[in-house]
C-alpha cells in the first residue's frame, strides 16, 4: 500500500517547475490541458493511457473536444502519493509540445 504524502512534500512536489500547473483540487492533483483539436488531445490520451497501463496507475479524466482534465490520487491510500507525482511527471512529458496551454 502506497503512504499519502504529507502536507510539505506535496507543496514541495507542485513547487518543481515541472508541475508548477498542477494544483490540489478536492484531495486530489488537477490539471487542465487544451489542445489545438480533438485528435490532439485523444492522441495525447493515448499515450498517457499506454504509460498508466504499465504503472497499473491510472488517472481520473474528462474529454471535452479538445480539452482535457486530469485528476489524480491513490485510491488504496485515500489521497495523493509519489505514485501520483511520478504519473504527473509522465503526463507533463506527453503534453510537451502539444499543448495550447
Amino acid at each position: 500500500m502506497h503512504q499519502t504524502l504529507s502536507e510539505e512534500q506535496l507543496t514541495t512536489a507542485i513547487r518543481d517547475p515541472q508541475l508548477k500547473r498542477w494544483t490540489v483540487v478536492g484531495g486530489k492533483l488537477f490539471r487542465e490541458y487544451q489542445f489545438t483539436s480533438f485528435v490532439e488531445a485523444f492522441s495525447f490520451m493515448t499515450a498517457v493511457a499506454l504509460q498508466a497501463e504499465a504503472m497499473n496507475h491510472h488517472p481520473e479524466w474528462t474529454n471535452v473536444y479538445s480539452r482535457v482534465t486530469v485528476s489524480l490520487a491513490t485510491h488504496d491510500a485515500q489521497g495523493i502519493t509519489a505514485l501520483d507525482v511520478q504519473l504527473a511527471r509522465i503526463i507533463e512529458k506527453q503534453a510537451a509540445g502539444r499543448t495550447l496551454a
